[in-house]
């Protein structure tokens, strides 16, 4: 099984058609085609089906292409490992980042990595480990930093930072502004962003904690942007990290609605693959994120 036919083989999944395939990697589709009956061959079954517009994987085809998209990342990141170990400041590295790791973490994290490795770009995402952690487990993303759940991947392993405090967050001159405690939003409409794979399981401990009837939740999001968007443009409420009350852009658009019930968040941690190390401008940028991690525990004390 030759590199070259996985690295065919998941740009035609990705594509979803062997012309586009052959474009993106500026080769023939016939070499393209070639290229995928021999995978076929080598294997014993069927990678494709064809569909009127493109092809479609088959579930055999699904399950090799987890596998190939794990294995041409790891060959990518190989190659990238042993030319940093050898001095050189280029690659890229994929990093996820939840909204508090972007407050309170990145700011202090990005500029020491661009002094070390100015020429390593780097690809950021905006969610929660929920939504990626396939991808952390296929290598498509190198690490994740912040909150993360009971029963993650054994595949992953966690590290954690430091523990979090929440808040409940609405817009400015908010309805419930006045509000001090979980029974005077029992009526509120709630946006959510959980950080673990069932959207509701941040809010209703603290609801059924109190005796009170589960939240109405009637938005999910993942990023800053869809938070402060939704939320300033409606009644909605959302708890979020503290440090959304520490930036400034966000105090002239929410306010804190001051309930008097404790808001322990789950604490903010790094998630990479368990036994499969990074390469070294990785390793080096979770270096950065741990030392800035510091200086949050002395704000918080």
């Amino acid at each position: 099984m030759k590199l070259s036919s996985l690295r065919d083989f998941v740009a035609v999944a990705e594509r979803g058609s062997l012309r586009a395939a052959a474009r993106q990697l500026e080769v023939s589709q016939p070499t393209i085609t070639r290229s995928i009956q021999e995978l076929e061959k080598d294997l014993g079954v069927a990678l494709f089906e064809r569909q009127a517009k493109g092809v479609r994987l088959t579930p055999m085809g699904e399950m090799f292409f987890r596998r190939s998209k794990a294995i041409r990342m790891e060959v990518v990141r190989a190659q990238e490992e042993i030319l940093q170990t050898r001095g050189a400041l280029h690659g890229h590295i994929t990093v996820c980042l939840s909204s508090a790791a972007h407050l309170a973490l990145l700011p202090d994290a990005i500029r020491p990595f661009r002094q070390r490795y100015p020429d390593v770009s780097v690809r950021l995402i905006d969610a929660l480990l929920p939504s990626v952690e396939s991808q952390l487990a296929d290598g498509t993303i190198d690490c994740y930093v912040g909150p993360a759940f009971d029963g993650v991947s054994a595949e992953l392993s966690v590290e954690k930072l430091f523990d979090n405090t929440r808040v409940v967050l609405g817009r400015k001159n908010h309805p419930l502004a006045s509000a001090t405690c979980f029974a005077d939003l029992a009526e509120a409409e709630w946006m959510t962003a959980s950080s673990t794979p069932r959207s509701q399981e941040d809010l209703l401990p603290m609801f059924a904690a109190h005796g009170l009837p589960p939240p109405k939740v009637v938005f999910e999001a993942q990023s800053a942007l869809s938070f402060l968007t939704t939320m300033t443009s409606s009644d909605l409420l959302m708890l979020l990290p503290i440090q959304w009350t520490q930036v400034a852009i966000f105090k002239d658009a929410l306010q804190r609605i001051p309930v008097v019930e404790p808001l322990h968040g789950p604490p903010i941690c790094i998630v990479q693959r368990t036994g499969l190390p990074l390469t070294p401008a990785a390793e080096y940028f979770c270096d950065m994120v741990r030392r800035a991690s510091l200086h949050v525990h002395t704000l918080a004390g």
